[in-house]
């Protein structure tokens, strides 16, 4: 690996991840349009169901982000066989994990969904969106193993490949499903929730094919029988387990916004539906550099460049927020028009203008914050990470109950994403730069 880490190697690995991530930004943002045209009650139901759904695959995210971790770090000493074993390893808790989480959601859905949503015909929408998309979660599961091999080998461009796959099977299948067409029954929102679920497996298939066909055979001992292995387990589990959490709280979070915009009434979960979606367009790039910051913060110290890391994740950030400005430009310029494609209520676009305007500031925040953070979990720390978010999202979370409570404004409630970016920055910096990370063993 080269000494200095340049703008190629970096853009090398985040494009792909970008594409990727534009396509699956795709997918909600298909879902949440469809669905806008239907109604603000099936816009907010597909928006929490959603959201509550992703709390759970959050835990399979965090547990192969652990997995990726690991796999970068053999991949920056150059121990390529060791990759097949970490991956199989994986594979089987991936799967534990998955079934576990199917039977939670299958049992406890319709009293957790009944706890939290207020409105009787959002529960009802959202029930109905659960009952389909819940037996899609192991697919789930797999597919974020799949995405944590690639990104640890720097092997990024079949993520793109993967995403788009899962994208057109989605949007052709939501046209027919919610509304009937091409020879498909008219279902409504439980028809976006079973489009997405045809997709999950359609993309499982494809990732274990690829997989197969292409490195199955390069080295890594990916389909070689592998012995079970307790110190390599007791590895993943202690720096696994710990991201697993992170991620959990970090999107349970994100839920609780809006479990708490929701008691602000139908028309704020609706505007927030909408401005999610927007937000989650200006997010593309920063999950494109965020996973690259991970992956090459691991890589640098496994080839014993770890003087390499602040420099490196500097490059990265400046690169991230160049490629955000001209989504955030689009959207501040715009807003009225971007909003015509969720919408055609005049009122509604009205009072989501403003909090357009907060997130377009806000990700700045995010960007410069999600990288540096990233770059925490790469260096092997990952119960710091833990801690580090832990604490500032219960600022994140106190933030958001005082501006539900103290003001009848969506866009006050969302400034709460300036608190967050800037106090996660700040943190993190400060723990890559003064912290005792450089020699740590993964």
């Amino acid at each position: 690996m080269e000494t200095s880490v340049t703008t190629k190697t970096i853009w090398k690995i985040a494009v792909p991840i970008m594409a990727g991530n534009l396509a699956q930004t795709l997918i909600s943002f298909t879902d949440t349009a469809f669905l806008g045209h239907l109604g603000i009650v099936e816009l907010g139901a597909s928006m929490m169901a959603g959201l509550y759904y992703f709390v759970f695959t959050t835990m399979a995210m965090g547990f192969a982000i652990g997995i990726q971790i690991i796999i970068a770090r053999r991949y920056g000493e150059k121990e390529f066989s060791k990759i097949g074993s970490i991956f199989q390893h994986g594979a089987l808790f991936i799967f534990l994990i998955g079934l576990l989480l199917f039977l939670i959601i299958k049992s406890l859905s319709t009293h957790l969904l009944d706890f939290i949503i207020d409105s009787g015909n959002i529960y009802s929408a959202a029930m109905e969106y659960i009952d389909y998309r819940q037996y899609g979660i192991i697919f789930v599961c797999f597919n974020y193993l799949y995405r944590a091999l690639y990104i640890g080998l720097s092997n990024t461009k079949v993520i793109t490949y993967s995403t788009l796959i899962m994208a057109v099977t989605n949007i052709v299948l939501d046209y027919g499903f919610i509304f009937g067409k091409i020879g498909l029954p008219e279902m409504g929102i439980g028809g976006a929730a079973l489009a997405s679920f045809i997709a999950e497996v359609c993309t499982t298939v494809f990732f274990t094919i690829y997989t197969y066909l292409t490195i199955g055979k390069a080295g890594y001992g990916l389909f070689s029988r592998q012995k079970f292995d307790k110190y390599l387990t007791a590895s993943i589990f202690k720096l696994a387990t710990p991201t697993m959490f992170q991620k959990l709280f970090s999107f349970s979070a994100w839920f609780i916004f809006f479990v708490l915009i929701e008691k602000m009434g139908e028309e704020a979960i609706g505007i927030s539906s909408i401005v999610r979606s927007v937000y989650m367009i200006l997010f593309i790039p920063v999950f494109g550099f965020l996973s690259t910051s991970n992956t090459l913060t691991s890589r640098l110290i496994g080839a014993g460049q770890g003087e390499m890391v602040l420099p490196t994740i500097l490059k990265i950030t400046i690169n991230c927020i160049l490629c955000c400005l001209p989504l955030i430009a689009v959207c501040a310029i715009f807003p009225e028009y971007v909003m015509r494609i969720y919408t055609d209520d005049i009122t509604l676009i009205g009072a989501a203008t403003p909090t357009i305007y907060v997130i377009c500031g806000a990700i700045i925040f995010q960007g410069i914050g999600s990288v540096y953070f990233e770059a925490v979990s790469g260096t092997g720390s990952t119960n710091a990470a833990l801690y580090l978010e832990f604490g500032i999202l219960l600022i994140y979370i106190a933030f958001i109950y005082a501006m539900t409570h103290l003001s009848t404004h969506i866009e006050h409630v969302w400034l709460a994403e300036y608190v967050y970016g800037a106090l996660i920055a700040i943190v993190s910096y400060l723990f890559v730069r003064f912290a005792k990370w450089q020699k740590r063993k993964i």
